[in-house]
């Protein structure tokens, strides 16, 4: 079967969430010759990344519905097979470019009406909730923006640590580039998971990468509040997260009984006092391991107490260990692995 792959793209979307689709299926279609991948554009003229650089369409959004139309009526009279399509909606760098240019949104809707299938990269999705594709589905996006896609389309289960999601025939992913793993799922359910290994491979990245993608956020910042009770128990914990910071510590430091301190920490910050003191422990380890400490030294350093203790806390909030959180983090110079060389007088 030939498959087309139409990415539609627009002023100010982020560069490599166009990119990375192109990528994974220009590369899978040189391996399997089964992937028509196209551009298409409003109007079809061209657009502006948030990069500055300049996307030339293949086709116009309009032009590609009218080929959607033709293709299903071929099928219904002559019976002719049909060529499935695959629509890729990319993010843009500004969240609210959705609600700015509704048209969008309407556009994508006509698109994905005519495809067997539909993805979002990154921030892509809050066009397909928008267009009310993501009604009841489940659907994940970039880490940092899942809480306001939820917030804004209560219809949506969000699943805030998935790399990629697929809910029936629409798939969401994790930022940027996480629109490669969602193509490689792609690929995999058309042509099996050794031709998308082939295709893993050439880019050299993982086919299925480890834990989730709360390992790739930023250490949340302490919660914003004034309160008088609160506030000085949320800096103390950040300023020294391995002292004893029990419910009953805290709620005899501020002088108030446990249950009116978890009530009030719920209502200031969402979380019981031990789920903030854990959180705020598990961003402390992260930091320590980030600067080279070992698993051990920032076990006990964070507070978390023993290795077995942060490895659990770890296999919980980020889905990977505390050791492949630091070689994955702790510094961006390469590992050179130990190759034999050939000694040039030697003879082969």
């Amino acid at each position: 079967m030939q498959r087309q792959v139409i990415v539609f793209a627009f002023d100010g979307v982020r560069l490599m969430d166009v990119a990375a689709p192109l990528e994974v299926f220009a590369t899978a279609a040189r391996d399997t010759g089964a992937y028509t991948v196209r551009v298409c554009t409003p109007g079809g003229r061209d657009v502006i990344t948030s990069t500055g650089l300049r996307i030339v369409a293949d086709l116009s959004a309009e032009r590609a519905e009218r080929e959607q139309r033709l293709d299903d009526g071929a099928v219904r009279t002559a019976g002719a097979g049909r060529s499935e399509v695959t629509l890729i909606v990319p993010g843009p760098a500004d969240l609210d470019t959705f609600r700015k240019e509704p048209a969008l949104v309407d556009q994508v809707a006509r698109l994905a009406a005519g495809a067997q299938r539909v993805a979002a990269v990154c921030t892509g999705a809050f066009a397909l909730a928008a267009a009310g594709l993501l009604r009841g589905r489940r659907a994940t996006t970039h880490w940092e923006h899942a809480a306001e896609l939820a917030h804004r389309h209560p219809d949506v289960r969000v699943t805030p640590d998935a790399i990629h999601v697929q809910d029936g025939k629409v798939l969401t992913s994790a930022g940027v580039t996480a629109g490669i793993d969602v193509c490689l799922a792609m690929v995999e359910q058309d042509h099996g998971p050794e031709a998308a290994r082939r295709v893993a491979r050439d880019l050299v990245v993982f086919l299925q990468r480890p834990g989730g993608q709360s390992q790739f956020s930023a250490a949340s910042r302490t919660i914003a509040t004034a309160h008088p009770v609160v506030r000085p128990l949320l800096d103390a914990i950040a300023a020294d997260p391995a002292s004893d910071h029990s419910p009953q510590a805290l709620a005899g430091q501020a002088g108030v009984s446990a249950r009116h301190l978890s009530r009030l920490f719920r209502e200031e910050t969402g979380s019981t006092p031990a789920a903030y003191v854990e959180t705020m422990r598990l961003e402390a380890a992260r930091m320590l391991l980030e600067r080279g400490e070992s698993v051990t030294s920032a076990a006990r350093r964070s507070g978390l107490g023993s290795d077995e203790t942060l490895r659990r806390t770890f296999a919980r909030h980020l889905g990977t260990t505390p050791s492949a959180y630091a070689a994955r983090f702790r510094s961006t110079r390469p590992v050179v692995p130990h190759v034999p060389t050939i000694d040039s007088g030697a003879p082969l």
